[in-house]
């Protein structure tokens, strides 16, 4: 028998995806030291093309290379480098899926390595060892400049080949921090209510829609919560899903968190269930909800590993699409397998990747025991695609230590390439 997740999903924008499995958005750290794509971004990608998910979002791309969310992100700022993004777009797309590329701004999640004064909403700084400045509050002309800068990248990525595009507004970056109203303390008309705080995203979808027209996907990426007392709620999320569909967005990505609660990179939420928890999707609980709440496609990622519940959540009607990621950087072509019915379940590394139970695990008392883990599993799936750039086969003998080790090492390269490419440049 077919297998549900080989289904075709049509989108309000009269695209169509060829199965429901998604790849999700995970930054890849590979670009050149000028922020431009690389053959290691069409290694890669082409390896995932042709393993049969029917939706891959690239990693987050920068919309202004002042503002990185860390050094070997990609920048999509004018044309001068539509040629490497033509070919990273043919590469991705060998096996017949959908391209689409993630575009985000990072706010005061910009490291200091990168720029020592981040924009936000609010001064509000973010603390994790001292690796993020204290942000400068943004004025109406840089939100007015932002909302312009997606729908140029946005019109760049129609026009460098790629198939659609997500804007980010998870994670804690510059548009889930406009939402929360712990970050955004602004008392002007994008300050203060929901309405108000949701307004930067709405104009953005309305440029972004106006500069790709009206039959190219354009997503979003949204926290359910940002799992934080006071925060992004449950209950925001809905409104704000209702008001993308009335806007005429073609998917909804739901995923959670922010770099102050880990969920989004390793540490799974605190307050989902154990009946979630045991079914696998971390995020599956908010779906009913935010479906109900917004008539949009809607691809939940987080969790997932087997097929039975991948299946069961397709049929009933729960989400629409499965998002995977980690799995993709040590299984590529785990979604062929899945749709076949060769493999039952797909690889699931990470609830290993702990340096040890009680203090040493991921709920440990010490903040830098949690960082070591939560950044050494981040480090093993990036080591991953490295490897799978470079033409090589996924090396899952990494422990979380080891790749704690070699993910702050590249990232400190990747920083000193690109700061003397910048200094060259002067």
């Amino acid at each position: 028998m077919t297998s549900t997740l080989a289904q075709s999903l049509p989108l309000p924008c009269g695209a169509v995806l060829h199965n429901r499995l998604g790849k999700s958005a995970m930054t890849e750290g590979l670009a050149d030291p000028q922020d431009r794509p690389t053959k290691q971004h069409e290694q890669l990608y082409r390896t995932w093309s042709r393993g049969g998910t029917g939706l891959h979002i690239t990693g987050n791309v920068m919309i202004d290379r002042r503002y990185l969310e860390r050094a070997g992100n990609v920048v999509l700022e004018d044309e001068r480098d539509l040629a490497t993004f033509t070919s990273w777009a043919e590469a991705g797309m060998v096996g017949g899926n959908h391209l689409w590329v993630q575009l985000n701004h990072p706010g005061r999640q910009c490291p200091r390595m990168v720029n020592t004064k981040p924009l936000a909403p609010s001064d509000i700084q973010l603390s994790m060892l001292g690796n993020f400045g204290k942000p400068r509050p943004m004025t109406k002309d840089d939100i007015h400049e932002v909302v312009t800068r997606f729908a140029r990248s946005a019109g760049l990525v129609k026009q460098a080949g790629f198939s659609g595009v997500q804007i980010h507004c998870a994670h804690g970056y510059l548009l889930s921090q406009f939402l929360s109203p712990k970050i955004n303390q602004r008392n002007d008309e994008y300050g203060g209510s929901l309405a108000n705080r949701a307004r930067i995203i709405r104009e953005i979808i309305a440029a972004v829609r106006k500069a790709v027209g009206n039959d190219f996907p354009i997503a979003v990426k949204l926290n359910s919560s940002d799992f934080q007392k006071g925060g992004f709620s449950l209950e925001d999320c809905e409104q704000v899903a209702r008001w993308l569909a009335e806007d005429g967005i073609d998917l909804l990505e739901i995923s959670g968190g922010t770099y102050e609660q880990l969920s989004l990179i390793g540490v799974e939420p605190t307050d989902v269930r154990e009946s979630t928890r045991k079914r696998e999707a971390y995020f599956i609980e908010y779906a009913d909800r935010i479906k109900a709440a917004a008539n949009v496609p809607l691809m939940v990622t987080g969790g997932f590993r087997s097929r039975d519940v991948m299946e069961r959540v397709i049929n009933e009607g729960e989400v629409d699409l499965i998002g995977l990621a980690r799995p993709l950087c040590t299984q590529p072509d785990c979604s062929q397998k899945l749709i076949a019915g060769e493999i039952e379940a797909i690889d699931d590394y990470e609830h290993n990747l702990v340096l040890g139970t009680g203090f040493w695990g991921n709920n440990s008392s010490l903040n830098l025991i949690k960082a070591i883990n939560s950044f050494g599993q981040v480090g093993f799936y990036y080591y991953q695609m490295i490897r799978l750039a470079a033409g090589q086969q996924p090396d899952t003998n990494l422990g979380v230590f080891r790749s704690f080790v070699k993910h702050m090492l590249n990232d400190t390269r990747l920083n000193i390439k690109r700061k003397r490419a910048r200094q060259s440049a002067a």
